[in-house]
């Protein structure tokens, strides 16, 4: 239930800080006191958007705060442990700042959160039926949603919502894969053959480079095989006349070993002669096996240059740069062409899928269709009958289900059709009165409040177009139902507001901040306040000793 109200600075609230009781709160006013402004003050709670108008004149910011207590079992818990958050031991505390630039802050618990947050927690807080709800009446979501709070519906609505949100999502899956597969379809013979050239390329990282230095070696092979064999032949000297160096190079070591007795460096400088000589053999014999490796073969340059040119061509038909990026390519071609084989596959398995979500859905809207017809002529009776307690005693009230497209909530329309006399019924929006609206909304809200354990309801004013002993038993509704729960009425009606448990009055007086400027204040009246504010209520402006003894009578106090 709503514990208290702090309210800073917002339109003609200047500061307002009032507590609330349990049971019926009555709040009344003159026209243009104010009372749509509490009203107003309480959407920025449940998030309702917001703007720099709602900032009283000269203030930087307005502050809405309200403190609730809530019960151990509520939803509001489940949401809270969803957002990570904790309602704790002092109930819950709900904060909405709004600023000059027209941005507003959120709070819980003097913790910050999103205004979505706001909205969720105050769907299971508070209930407000204003002055334009029973337009609501008319809403065929509306009237099916209060034929299934009647049925008891809510775990076969989920059940419903939860199959019809997976037969979408199977669905939708099934369009995206079968989209691909026409795609792939089409691309079909075209990546086959792509994949075809490059996998008979026989592709080899690093191929290209080495087929690129083979061809150099073989186009120069003769000038190769020259240069090679002079130097061979400078080496090792076919000529008997000529000395090779090696041989040189040996005798030259040798001849200094001679000497090395007389002259110790004689034996290093045979060693270094040693050591050029066997270099000189192994450079030597290198020679001759390029030699032997060099011959030139056409044949092979041949192969060589048809091999790189047919890599080359692959790089420009395929956008590559790189042998390498071929490879990847390729591998890139054999996925797609894979893919198709898993997405047909894939693409099965849906469609089983969705037949199934499919078959479950319908049965979830049976069971849903089933319940709302046993439970429709229960829900007639019902309405009809509190209806007909409020001075509508011919009054016949008739709920009937008509086909709908199947959806979220099953198959099933609804029609409420009702006739004030018992004559012809027609659809309620084009048969009732504003008075009648009311009292058939005030039952339907009375019934509601049986199956939604909402802990506070707000009543703005549903007693318009109803007077006399209507009203007077509109009241006892309104009270009743604060039997077991929170219930405010904003009133003009004294029949209605003498029936409160606590009654709150609503003015308007000078601010005393500005000349002319004037704020808003609620009050809770005491027993006598409370006997003058009901006789004004009867009487009007000039409150008469009748009207303050009829005061006395509604209230129980003569």
């Amino acid at each position: 239930m709503l514990r208290s109200l702090h309210i800073r600075n917002y339109v003609l609230i200047d500061s307002l800080d009032v507590s609330f009781p349990e049971g019926l709160v009555i709040i009344t006013g003159q026209t243009g006191a104010g009372k749509s402004i509490l009203l107003g003050a309480m959407s920025l709670l449940m998030g309702a958007k917001a703007d720099a108008s709602v900032i009283s004149e000269g203030a930087d910011s307005c502050v809405v705060e309200a403190e609730f207590d809530i019960p151990e079992a509520s939803p509001v818990r489940e949401i809270l442990a969803a957002a990570d958050m904790d309602c704790g031991p002092g109930g819950l505390l709900i904060r909405r700042v709004v600023n000059a630039s027209g941005r507003s802050r959120s709070f819980v618990n003097d913790e910050p959160v999103q205004v979505g947050l706001l909205s969720e927690l105050s769907a299971q807080l508070i209930d407000i039926h204003s002055q334009h709800s029973s337009l609501l009446l008319t809403n065929k979501a509306f009237q099916l949603s209060v034929l299934d709070y009647f049925a008891g519906n809510t775990d076969r609505l989920e059940a419903c919502r939860a199959s019809w949100k997976e037969l979408q999502d199977v669905r939708a899956r099934l369009r995206e894969v079968s989209g691909r597969l026409e795609q792939l379809s089409s691309e079909q013979s075209y990546n086959e053959a792509r994949f075809r050239k490059l996998d008979e390329a026989k592709l080899r990282e690093g191929e290209l480079e080495e087929l690129e230095e083979e061809q150099v070696r073989l186009a120069n092979s003769a000038q190769i095989t020259e240069a090679l064999s002079s130097a061979a032949a400078l080496l090792e000297p076919s000529d008997d006349q000529m000395i090779s160096p090696s041989a040189a190079a040996k005798e030259a070591s040798r001849m200094l070993e001679k000497i090395a007795a007389f002259l110790p460096d004689a034996a290093q400088l045979a060693q270094r002669l040693d050591s050029a000589r066997i270099e000189l053999d192994d450079i030597a014999s290198d020679i001759s096996t390029l030699a032997l490796r060099s011959d030139a073969s056409p044949q092979r340059l041949e192969q060589v240059e048809d091999r790189m040119a047919l890599l080359y061509d692959l790089l420009r038909q395929y956008g590559c740069g790189t042998v390498g990026e071929l490879i990847a390519k390729r591998d890139e071609l054999a996925s797609l062409l894979y893919d198709s084989t898993a997405l047909v596959e894939e693409k099965a398995a849906l469609e089983a899928a969705e037949k199934k979500a499919a078959a479950e859905l319908d049965r979830c809207a049976d069971a849903l269709h089933q319940a709302r017809a046993a439970a429709a002529p229960g829900l007639s009776e019902s309405i009809q009958a509190s209806v007909r307690s409020l001075e509508l005693e011919k009054a016949v009230f008739k709920v009937s289900l008509t086909p709908a497209t199947l959806g979220p909530s099953g198959y099933d329309g609804v029609s409420f059709a009702f006739s004030a006399t018992g004559s012809v019924l027609q659809d309620v929006s084009k048969c009732a009165s504003g008075g009648e609206i009311s009292r058939i909304m005030l039952c339907l809200k009375a019934l509601m409040a049986k199956f939604t354990s909402m802990p506070t309801l707000i009543f703005d004013e549903i007693d318009t177009g109803v007077s006399g002993s209507a009203a007077d038993k509109m009241g006892s509704m309104i009270c009743a139902m604060g039997a077991n729960m929170q219930v405010f009425a904003i009133t003009h009606l004294p029949q209605v507001a003498a029936k409160g448990d606590a009654h709150y009055l609503v003015t308007k007086e000078d601010s005393g901040m500005a000349a002319g400027r004037v704020s808003s204040r609620i009050t809770k009246l005491n027993a006598e306040d409370r006997v003058k504010e009901i006789a004004r209520m009867l009487s009007g402006s000039s409150i008469t000793p009748a009207a303050i003894a009829n005061a006395r009578e509604l209230l129980g106090l003569s």
